[in-house]
């Protein structure tokens, strides 16, 4: 028997999901019975549904995934394997696949920025921050210090 989680991402498609593969078991008003309807795969161990709903829906930034980066080669790592594989680089650390997805790739180190309790160590990694395509850790770090 398969487990099935409580709670799991569902994210639309417009017929290209293709791993993981589950069929229609009949017609729908963007496809037909037969054609590929869900598939399913894991983002950092959280389950995730692909539903080929058609082109009525797209991506935006409204819906990203946030992964917290321990060091600069994980961050290089991540923004690295999403940009490279037909996504684009935006600023302050997003990026967006090849399907639109965006992704926040964020270094521990500039959340801690963020809420550090010295307010104006927290601005100038801000501003520094708003420079950025994706996060250069040193140079926040060296904000941070002024």
């Amino acid at each position: 028997m398969t487990s099935i989680a409580k709670n799991t991402i569902c994210l639309w498609y417009d017929g290209d999901a293709e791993e993981a593969v589950h069929r229609a078991p009949g017609d729908y008003p963007s496809g037909k019975e037969g054609d590929v309807l869900t598939v399913q795969f894991t983002v950092l161990g959280v389950a995730c549904l692909g539903l080929n709903g058609g082109p009525a829906f797209k991506h935006s930034e409204a819906f990203s995934f946030q992964v917290a980066t321990e060091n600069q080669e994980e961050t290089d790592r991540y923004w690295n394997a999403i940009v490279s594989n037909g996504g684009q680089e935006s600023e302050c650390g997003w990026c967006k696949d090849k399907w639109g997805l965006s992704w926040q790739i964020t270094p521990i180190a500039l959340t801690k920025a963020f809420t550090s309790p010295d307010r104006a160590a927290a601005k100038r990694a801000f501003e520094a921050m708003m420079t950025m395509g994706k996060i250069d850790i040193e140079t926040i770090e060296a904000a941070v210090r002024g």
